[in-house]
């Protein structure tokens, strides 16, 4: 499993290569712009060529960009749904420069009313697959839109694979469009990955309504919250609900030990990361300065 963070680009793009570089990343995720604001400025073209070269200098092997937190690809109408569909068509052309492989998205969330009220939920399937759509016409061609289960919070969508694969069964281009599994939000739902028996029954289920061949990217998240809750909390690998075995499994799996595992756990000390790519690392059965 190729290991890595999503880094900050504070200071520019380059910068976050280096900093991936200095936690012994072969992955990295990035936002390309300000996740928490509609407005944005064009890539700078010189910063673009520093990030792609030194990605390559440093055997940096997999990029993978995160959408914003603002969109939300289920909303109805009017701006919110014009601005969803724009960030995504605009981070894949920006993802595409970057030489990124994927635009990672959150599905997003229903409007209000009963989740189970008749085709409530299916409309919501449909207005993300429309979304996508629009979104990925004619945008950074080559670049993959992965979708992130979410853990069911509130209004979430998009928490089941039934749910995903309901989505990407209507998206017009099928073949781009592919899944990025995360721990935490998983465990949350109900998918018990802290056992044998729910991993494999997790990978079954998966296989089964999307196939494995979409799984193209794993958020290496443990859960600090407790299975089935429905509730996103992300904590460090190994002393989480998942647990150390569970993560042990996970990156030793036939169907997860080939992908890029990139890790969102918090950063309250100073170290975090470096202690758990040092966990990853030694669950993954490698070597302290093995890359």
């Amino acid at each position: 499993m190729r290991l890595g963070f999503h880094v900050s680009i504070a200071g520019g793009m380059s910068r976050a290569v280096e900093r991936a570089h200095a936690l012994g990343c072969e992955a990295m995720q990035i936002f390309t712009r300000n996740p928490r604001a509609w407005r944005y400025g064009d890539l700078d073209e010189q910063e673009v060529r520093q990030f792609r070269d030194r990605c390559l200098a440093v055997g940096i092997e997999t990029v993978v960009v995160h959408l914003p937190y603002l969109p939300n690809l289920a909303a109805r109408r009017g701006r919110l749904r014009r601005l969803s569909i724009d960030a995504l068509r605009s981070d894949l052309a920006r993802a595409g420069a970057l030489g990124a492989m994927a635009v990672v998205c959150h599905v997003g969330h229903r409007g209000n009313g009963r989740l189970d009220a008749a085709g409530r939920l299916d409309a919501a399937l449909a207005r993300v697959a429309a979304a996508l759509d629009e979104g990925m016409d004619g945008a950074g061609r080559g670049v993959y839109v992965l979708l992130e289960n979410t853990a069911g919070q509130g209004r979430e969508v998009g928490s089941t694979f039934r749910e995903l694969a309901r989505i990407m069964d209507r998206v017009t281009d099928r073949a781009r469009v592919g899944v990025c599994l995360d721990t935490a939000h998983a465990f949350a739902r109900g998918y018990d990955l802290s056992t044998q028996e729910g991993l494999e029954s997790t990978l079954v289920e998966l296989d089964d309504h999307i196939g494995l061949a979409s799984l193209q990217l794993i958020h290496l998240n443990d859960s600090k919250a407790r299975l089935g809750s429905r509730v996103d909390r992300h904590w460090h690998i190994g002393t989480g609900r998942i647990g150390r075995a569970g993560f042990r499994r996970i990156m030793h799996h036939p169907g997860c030990s080939h992908l890029p595992g990139i890790m969102e756990t918090p950063l309250r000390r100073r170290g975090d990361d470096r202690r758990n790519m040092r966990v990853a690392r030694e669950l993954a059965g490698r070597g302290e300065n093995e890359r």
